[in-house]
């Protein structure tokens, strides 16, 4: 382990997606948490917050994963099973709903910012792991080690492919309106395109 998230439950969340996701999605996935849990920690975040973090940033994609693949958008599918995982733990109900939230919301632009410290957390991690947002207070000389670690292993393509993959199979997990319709939509114009996705 070259990373610690927090608490036993965070750790065994980080135990079931290892096993599940995709190498670059699971690299992508720790460094959203790095991200995330720094800019947390200086916002004054409490440990069972910062736990609840972990959670909702591995878990954050798992609905690319083969074991996640079902008929929502992969969003809602790693919001569920996420919930599914922490339902044997005795964290308070509205706590879990935080958790699903920020996985469920977060490639919403304009609500995830806005629907509590955890939810805008990981779309800030995401957004700063992808390079599009460099959000006050984050520390990177601080971060660049720990981040290093985690190689992006061509994380927009590995991502974006999982995604259209998953909505090629199944056109209703990705709605005109959102992320995944983007993607898929981009893909269908381009079939033989590769290399990231344009609308990524």
């Amino acid at each position: 382990m070259e990373v610690s998230f927090v608490g036993a439950v965070a750790e065994s969340a980080y135990q079931r997606v290892r096993s599940v996701l995709r190498p670059a999605i699971l690299n992508h996935s720790v460094r959203v948490w790095l991200v995330a849990d720094h800019l947390g920690q200086q916002e004054g975040l409490g440990e069972r917050e910062r736990e609840a973090l972990a959670v909702a940033c591995l878990f954050h994609d798992a609905g690319t994963a083969d074991a996640y693949d079902g008929p929502q958008r992969f969003e809602v599918e790693g919001a569920d099973a996420a919930s599914e995982f922490l339902a044997p733990y005795d964290w308070p109900a509205s706590l879990v709903q935080k958790v699903w939230e920020a996985i469920a919301l977060h490639t919403s632009p304009g609500i995830a910012e806005r629907m509590g410290p955890l939810t805008r957390l990981v779309r800030l991690g995401v957004l700063t792991d992808f390079g599009a947002a460099d959000p006050l207070g984050v520390n990177y000389e601080r971060l660049s080690a720990s981040l290093g670690r985690f190689p992006r292993m061509d994380i927009e393509v590995v991502l974006g492919d999982a995604v259209v993959e998953q909505a090629l199979r199944c056109p209703g997990k990705a709605p005109k309106s959102s992320w995944p319709g983007g993607l898929l939509a981009a893909r269908l114009a381009e079939a033989g395109y590769t290399g990231v996705n344009p609308a990524f």
